[in-house]
C-alpha cells in the first residue's frame, strides 16, 4: 500500500462534491419536468458550482476533504445559502420550498458520502499505521 497523495484524495473529494451537486441538479430539473439539456443543466447548476468552489476555497477544504464537521458542514451550508444568493442576483427563482429541499438534499448528498467514506478512511490509516509499525520494528531488529 503506496502513500497517499493529499492532492488526490483532494481532487476526488472535490469532484464527488460537484458530481453531487450536479446530481441534485439533474434530480430537480427532472422532477419539474425541465428539459436535461446541457444549456438547462448548466443554467442551473453554475450557481451552486461557483458557490461549491467558495466553499472549499473559504474552508481550505484541501487540507482535510473527507472531515465532516470542518470542511464538511460548512462546505454545504455555504453551497446552499452562496448558492441560492447567486441564483437570486442572477434573475433565477428562489422559493422557500426549493431552499428547504435543496438544503435536506445537498446536506444528505455533501456531508452523507463523507459519513459513509469514515469506516473506510479509518481502515486505511490504520492498516497504513501498522505497516509503519512493522517497518519501524524491522529495522530496529536489523540495526541490532
Amino acid at each position: 500500500m503506496g502513500p497517499v497523495k493529499p492532492w488526490r484524495t483532494a481532487l476526488v473529494a472535490f469532484v464527488i462534491d460537484a458530481a453531487f451537486v450536479t446530481l441534485f441538479v439533474l434530480i430537480g430539473r427532472r422532477s419539474h419536468g425541465e428539459t436535461t439539456s446541457a444549456a438547462g443543466v448548466f443554467d442551473t447548476l453554475w450557481p451552486f458550482l461557483v458557490a461549491l468552489v467558495v466553499g472549499w476555497l473559504v474552508t481550505w477544504a484541501w487540507r482535510r476533504p473527507l472531515a465532516i464537521v470542518w470542511p464538511g458542514v460548512p462546505v454545504w451550508l455555504m453551497t446552499v445559502a452562496l448558492g441560492m444568493l447567486i441564483r437570486t442576483s442572477a434573475g433565477q427563482g428562489v422559493e422557500p420550498s426549493f431552499i428547504a429541499v435543496a438544503a435536506v438534499v445537498l446536506g444528505v448528498f455533501l456531508v452523507g458520502w463523507r459519513l459513509v467514506a469514515l469506516p473506510f478512511v479509518r481502515r486505511r490509516r490504520i492498516a497504513r499505521t501498522a505497516a509503519a509499525a512493522a517497518a519501524a520494528v524491522a529495522v530496529d531488529r536489523s540495526v541490532r
